[in-house]
C-alpha cells in the first residue's frame, strides 16, 4: 500500500470513531486529500429525522470547502464491518461537483481497501454549465442510445 493511501485510510479509521450513529450503529469515517496534500476528515452524523443524516464523505468535503479548498485528489471511506464501504449516490453527486478524477479508496475496519475513480463509480453525473443550464455528456436525440 502506498504511504499516502495508508495515511488516508488511518485518518478515515480515526474519524469513524467520532461518528454519531445511535440509530443504525453503522459508523463511517472519511478522509479527503487535497491537491496541496492536506487531509480533511469527516464522520457520519445521524439524526432522529433520518433524512437529515449526513454521510462521512460529505462532512469531510464540507470541512475542506469551508476552509477554502477546492481541489481534491483522493478520498478514503471506512466503516465498522469487514465489507468495503462505497459512497452513496448523493455523496457521489456532491463529490462530482469538485473532481470527477477523484480516486476513492473504499475500505473496511481492518484497513483493507479497493480503489476506483469517481468517474468509474459515477459516469453520468448531473452538472450545470456557467449559465446554469444542465450540462453533461451529449444527448441522444431520443434514440435511446448513449
Amino acid at each position: 500500500m502506498d504511504s499516502w493511501a495508508e495515511k488516508l485510510i488511518a485518518a478515515a479509521l480515526l474519524a469513524r470513531e467520532r461518528a454519531y450513529a445511535p440509530y443504525s450503529s453503522f459508523k463511517v469515517g472519511a478522509a479527503l486529500l487535497t491537491a496541496r496534500g492536506k487531509i480533511y476528515t469527516g464522520c457520519n452524523v445521524e439524526n432522529a429525522s433520518y433524512g437529515l443524516t449526513v454521510c462521512a464523505e460529505r462532512v469531510a468535503l464540507y470541512n475542506a470547502v469551508s476552509e477554502g479548498e477546492r481541489e481534491f485528489t483522493a478520498l478514503a471511506i471506512v466503516s465498522d464491518g469487514p465489507s468495503i464501504t462505497v459512497p452513496c449516490g448523493a455523496c457521489r453527486q456532491v463529490l462530482a461537483e469538485f473532481s470527477r478524477d477523484l480516486k476513492i479508496l473504499m475500505g473496511n475496519s481492518q484497513g483493507g481497501y479497493v480503489a476506483a475513480s469517481l468517474e468509474e463509480l459515477f459516469p453520468l453525473a448531473f452538472t450545470l454549465d456557467a449559465a446554469g443550464e444542465a450540462a453533461g455528456k451529449e444527448g441522444n436525440n431520443g434514440r435511446g442510445e448513449i
